[in-house]
């Protein structure tokens, strides 16, 4: 799967505690639903987390994400479709469209982004999608822990997330996972790609931790993809939307 998708589709679902039981049943019964969507190329139904943390104490049982990707362009009927499962249970819900900007490694030995090690800047593959490069980006990382490495992994990133919490211009931020356990991810949104890049490669205890990353062998798998954020439909506050990059209280 090295070709670059037409749209990449993040849909995330706020569900009030009293519906916790009905969500966690959607969990189960709706995988094989969004794989089966016509023109979805991969789908991943992922539980979230704060993203102040890693690791179980992080879950967020009131929050739930999918990711799709699209081997041309929805209609926006089509789009409807991916919530249709969610109608009677989520209280709020958002969807950021995304362009594939860069993709490194692997999600379930698959390139759901384009070619599975390359940081190269991909073209626009459809017209009049051509976005500002100071537009808003988004980060997804995500990643197969080892299980023998991942006390030590859950240690190493507090302080990172404390960093992340400071970092200027970011807009939103929290965990994704496919399990409590040995799953892990993060998605990021940012005002511009230069915060973006300022955060990954300038911040100290970032660095540390990708200093770590090739001796520790923390993961089985990873990945870590960027995108241009074409649209965001719906509550931001789904999403734990900061405005200017800051939070909102």
């Amino acid at each position: 799967m090295d070709d670059v998708p037409a749209l990449v589709t993040l849909h995330v679902w706020r569900v009030p505690r009293r519906a916790l039981g009905a969500a966690l049943l959607r969990m189960a019964r709706e995988p094989r639903r969004l794989r089966a969507l016509p023109g979805v190329r991969f789908a991943k139904l992922l539980g979230t987390g704060t993203g102040t943390g890693f690791g179980p104490a992080d879950a967020d049982l009131t929050r739930y994400a999918a990711l799709l990707t699209w081997a041309e362009e929805p209609s926006p009927a089509e789009l409807l479709t991916v919530d249709a499962g969610w109608a009677g249970v989520a209280a709020g819900s958002a969807r950021l469209d995304l362009t594939p900007r860069s993709s490194r490694g692997l999600w379930s030995r698959a390139a759901p982004f384009g070619a599975p090690d390359t940081t190269r800047e991909y073209a626009n593959q459809a017209e009049g999608n051509r976005e500002n490069a100071d537009g808003i980006v988004l980060a997804l990382t995500r990643a197969r822990l080892r299980p023998a490495r991942a006390v030590t992994f859950w240690r190493a990133v507090p302080p990172v997330a404390a960093a992340l919490h400071r970092a200027p211009g970011l807009l939103a931020r929290f965990g994704i996972g496919e399990a409590p356990i040995g799953w892990q991810g993060t998605v990021t949104v940012w005002r511009s790609r230069a915060d973006l890049a300022g955060f990954a490669y300038r911040t100290p205890e970032h660095r540390a931790v990708i200093a770590r990353t090739p001796t520790d062998r923390w993961y089985a798998e990873d990945l870590f993809a960027r995108f241009a954020v074409r649209g965001i439909d719906g509550d931001r506050a789904v999403l734990g939307w900061r405005e200017g990059g800051r939070s909102q209280r």
